[in-house]
């Protein structure tokens, strides 16, 4: 009679782990979703003389001061996209976490961005101004979701 009690009990601590693993979105989950789109409608509007956020990414503009807006770029498509999808997707608490920590320095990247526009003698574009924005607020959305964790 103990077998079926150790099946039942390997199940629920099964069931236990599995759920220590996960993260709960709830409304946060839309939010989200909508940061990540304007985001990306932040990286196809101009950053940076006439060129937008995903030609800065892979180079096509190359003057002066274009190296930080082109690492922002590419953190904001990493942690900004890729990591906020995953968490979507998946619900795992790793991927909020290293969307959290990896927002929070594109977000960083991102003001430093601006100011090497602006240092440089140029206005920043309207796309990475809105770029920051969403970065912003995704890595707030994650990290009230990872911080949410019991």
């Amino acid at each position: 009679m103990t077998e079926p009690d150790d099946q039942l009990r390997d199940e629920i601590d099964e069931v236990g782990h599995r759920a220590s693993r996960t993260v709960e979105l709830g409304g946060r989950a839309v939010v989200l979703a909508v940061a990540v789109f304007v985001l990306l409608v932040g990286l196809v509007l101009p950053w940076m003389n006439g060129a937008s956020g995903l030609e800065v990414l892979i180079g096509q503009e190359t003057g002066k001061a274009s190296m930080v807006p082109r690492l922002f770029a590419a953190t904001a498509l990493l942690f900004g996209v890729v990591a906020s999808a995953l968490t979507l997707i998946t619900r795992r608490w790793f991927f909020a976490w290293v969307g959290a920590a990896g927002g929070w320095f594109a977000s960083v990247d991102g003001v430093l961005a601006i100011w090497s526009r602006q240092s440089s003698g140029t206005a920043p574009g309207i796309g990475l101004i809105i770029a920051l924005v969403a970065m912003i607020a995704i890595a707030i959305m994650m990290f009230r979701t990872a911080a949410s964790r019991n």
